[in-house]
Parts: structure tokens; sequence; C-alpha cells
């Protein structure tokens, strides 16, 4: 089994190849650049990949043309049949959305539908640079640790109604 932890950094997860673009002071195996294109990976090679804390940081492109969907396009191209990807993401009304300054978008449940083609289709989008056909198969919330000892169905209103009540999401994707 060929499993990818994406820009790993000093937090690979067991059992995973790193990559990063850099290796030296990290725990990369695999030292690469993931804004270029091709990576060094086969097509339909990779079971499963991980993702913590990068997409937030893919720069925009020109409008139409944007790295963002040429990551997932490449996310495609070396996923095998019925892989699963992993993402970890600043919920988009969480302060860790905003502090770094090197984050570039915000991700939110919804970005994620861009990436199925039956949706693209449904909102008329098939013009889009994107090739993927992706499936949201969960979705998670880390909460603030102020709102962890909220009642669950008060933590899910405030999550959709006010700031900071979730820090992170993880959402999971299958080919």
């Amino acid at each position: 089994m060929k499993r990818l932890d994406l820009a790993c950094g000093n937090n690979k997860q067991e059992g995973f190849i790193g990559v990063d673009i850099i290796k030296e002071g990290t725990q990369a195996d695999v030292e690469h650049n993931l804004l270029i294109f091709p990576w060094p990976f086969e097509d339909n090679s990779i079971d499963e990949i991980f993702c913590s804390h990068f997409l937030e940081h893919i720069p925009h492109g020109d409008g139409f043309n944007d790295p963002f969907f040429d990551f997932f396009n490449e996310l495609w191209r070396v996923l095998k049949p019925e892989g699963k990807i992993t993402f970890i993401t600043p919920y988009y009304t969480s302060i860790r959305a905003f502090q770094d300054p090197t984050h570039q978008r915000f991700i939110t449940e919804a970005t994620y539908a861009y990436l199925d083609i039956d949706w693209r289709k449904e909102n008329k989008l098939e013009h889009y640079p994107i090739k993927t056909d992706f499936k949201v198969i969960s979705c998670e919330y880390v909460y603030h640790p102020d709102s962890q000892n909220i009642d669950l169905q008060d933590q899910e209103f405030g999550l959709k109604h006010f700031w900071n009540v979730g820090a992170d999401m993880k959402v999971v994707l299958q080919k």
C-alpha cells in the first residue's frame, strides 16, 4: 500500500511517504514543490493521501486558471480508483484561518463540492478547469477549547452562526 503525506513538515503520519517542498529539517522522504506539476508519482499509483494545513496556502491564480484546481487535478491523476484523501484545514470562521499571514484562501464545506462532476453539471460549471469527480465521504470538526464543553447540538449551531466555535475541519474524499 502506497500512502502519501503531502506537505508533511515535521508531522509525517506513520506509514506514509512524506512529501514537502524541502527535505532538510523536515520528515519529508520526497522533496517536491506540490504546486509544480506533474508530481513524481505514476498515474493511479497512490492508495491514500493525507494533507494537513496545506490547502489554505495555495495561492490564487489569474481568476480562471487556479493552482487550487491544478492541485486537485494532480491528486486525481495519482490516486488509485476508490482511493481516499484526508484534508485538515482551519475552519473558515476560526481565527486560525486568518492568523497566519501565509494563508491565501478559506476552505469551507462547500469548497469541496466543486470537485464533484455531478455538482458542477448541476450548477452549470462544467467549464471550470477541473477534471475530478471526488465524493465527500465524511466531514468532522475540531472545536475551539472554549467550545468543547458545550452540548453537541449547541456546538453544531454555533459552528454555523458564530465565529471561533470550530477550529479545524477534517474532510475525507474518495476517488
